[in-house]
């Protein structure tokens, strides 16, 4: 095996031993990088003499005593996180030459852990998009099919990963984007509960929903990960601290029957008997493809053969879970991204003849057309006369999305549901259709309406032609910072 292959869990063995370098793991990715990454598009940023110089101090830390954790081991980041020094441009001409001025929260706490930055990945533009096709840098390829999306919008992170260019990466999650791309490149995608991950340095897209999360190639791995990006932070008045979220695990009513009264981490590493597990049927009753549901249905199988007790539940107004999200989202965007005007961000600065040409034609020609579609968008839901019917409803929505949830987790411990209706589909199959394209979602929004873990794992492989498979993903959900609690039942479902 190559080292670039290797899991987190396997190369950290390989580092204590000092069976191999930081140094020489870092050479192996760069190389998997510059032998790949032309024909997959998956980074935007390659930063080698700032990993080899990580990995160096990564070795000293290692001959000095210091073993565990993160420690020597290269990722990726998706490019709307802040990287001092280095460019972050979320695949938008708006940000083509902007050079970050400092590291995002998550970025900082993984430097202090050793781990070594080796680049950016590619995304939709601004993380508007499921295919990473919106991106003013091209569109990332599939590995599995370079004829096929890589999903989105952390297409770059997943595609990474899925190709061996890291071991893990980071990508962000508002309304599937982590979740989506690990499933059409048969990757895992964790996203954290709402405020476990701290936000700060993370280009906002929908400040409400929007998490950070790893995309890694075990579940073994995401945990590890996900163990140093999360914890209270004080420059984002969003995140949560350990001993909040313990106070309100013990302070949920009844959510959850066995892990509300029963269950530890000691229970669920060693089995899974007992265990409720939902199965909405409402995720299963729609337009999903006859071999996707066939793949979901030997992993339930398999389940059941462990003891678990699967249970058919309802989310009745799940059904209203793209609708909602496709006011709430552009509204927040249309506010997030006003502050792009070529002035304060922005590196257009086209000369005009008054401010407000100014701002028109240096977003204009700083936004692609995506991003201005879910401008206008949500600027319209926003006006006068339009507030009270589009977004103030679409919240109530949310509230009755949410209120779903609770009702399901006071009799079931998780949730089970396909990642995505489909396999990846072929580049540009849909780019004249953004209806279709919002309805990549479907499965994936409630979870991120609702603030609550989910992770895909890949169920197997589904036929897209006569002679070739692709990957596709199964999600599971458990209750809010019930997040460690789901690893473990994940890693039950990939075995």
């Amino acid at each position: 095996m190559n080292l670039n292959e290797l899991t987190i869990k396997a190369a950290r063995i390989k580092l204590d031993k000092g069976e191999i370098s930081a140094q020489d793991l870092t050479r192996a990715c760069l190389l998997a990088i510059e032998e790949k990454n032309k024909e997959l598009n998956a980074c935007l940023l390659v930063s080698q003499r700032e990993a080899m110089l990580e990995a160096k101090a990564a070795d000293k830390r290692l001959m000095a005593g210091e073993k565990g954790g993160l420690l020597g081991i290269p990722y990726l980041c998706k490019d709307n996180l802040m990287t001092k020094g280095l460019k972050t441009t979320a695949a938008s001409k708006m940000l083509v030459d902007y050079i970050a001025s400092y590291d995002a929260t998550v970025i900082a706490q993984l430097k202090k852990a050793g781990a070594i930055l080796l680049g950016k990945t590619n995304l939709d533009e601004f993380a508007h998009g499921a295919s990473t096709e919106t991106s003013a840098f091209g569109v990332t390829k599939n590995p599995h099919d370079l004829s096929r999306v890589a999903g989105g919008s952390s297409g770059g992170s997943a595609a990474a990963v899925a190709a061996n260019l890291c071991l893990f990466a980071l990508g962000s999650d508002t309304g599937g984007s982590i979740r989506q791309p690990a499933s059409f490149c048969g990757v895992i995608g964790f996203k954290p509960s709402y405020g476990l991950v701290s936000r700060f340095g993370l280009l906002s897209m929908t400040s409400s929903t929007d998490v950070i999360g790893p995309l890694t190639k075990t579940v073994a791995d995401a945990k590890i990960v996900l163990d140093f990006l999360s914890g209270g932070d004080q420059r984002d008045a969003t995140s949560v601290s350990y001993n909040y979220v313990a106070e309100m695990k013990k302070a949920l009513p009844r959510v959850s029957p066995r892990l509300a009264k029963t269950a530890t981490e000691k229970d669920l590493k060693k089995s899974i008997k007992g265990l409720k597990i939902g199965l909405p049927q409402e995720y299963f009753a729609t337009d999903l493809a006859p071999d996707i549901k066939k793949v979901i249905d030997e992993k339930i199988k398999m389940l059941k053969n462990q003891g678990a007790q699967l249970i058919d539940i309802s989310l009745p107004y799940s059904k209203y879970g793209i609708s909602a999200y496709y006011i709430i989202t552009p509204c927040e965007i249309s506010s997030n991204l006003a502050r792009f005007d070529g002035v304060g961000w922005g590196n257009v600065q086209v000369k005009t003849n008054s401010l407000q040409d100014f701002y028109q034609v240096n977003r204009g020609l700083g936004f692609g057309d995506e991003t201005k579609r879910r401008i206008m968008l949500g600027t319209y839901a926003l006006s006068a006369g339009y507030y009270d019917a589009y977004y103030k409803k679409a919240q109530a929505v949310r509230t009755l999305i949410i209120a779903d949830f609770n009702q399901a987790f006071s009799k079931v411990d998780f949730i089970l549901t396909p990642t995505s209706p489909h396999a990846a589909f072929k580049i540009g199959e849909q780019n004249n259709d953004p209806l279709t394209m919002y309805l990549e979602d479907v499965f994936v929004t409630g979870a991120s309406l609702a603030g609550l873990p989910a992770i895909s794992v890949p169920a197997g492989e589904v036929p897209v032609s006569d002679d070739k498979n692709m990957p596709v993903g199964l999600q599971l959900l458990a209750p809010r910072f019930f997040d460690k609690e789901l690893f473990y039942l994940a890693q039950k479902v990939v075995k």
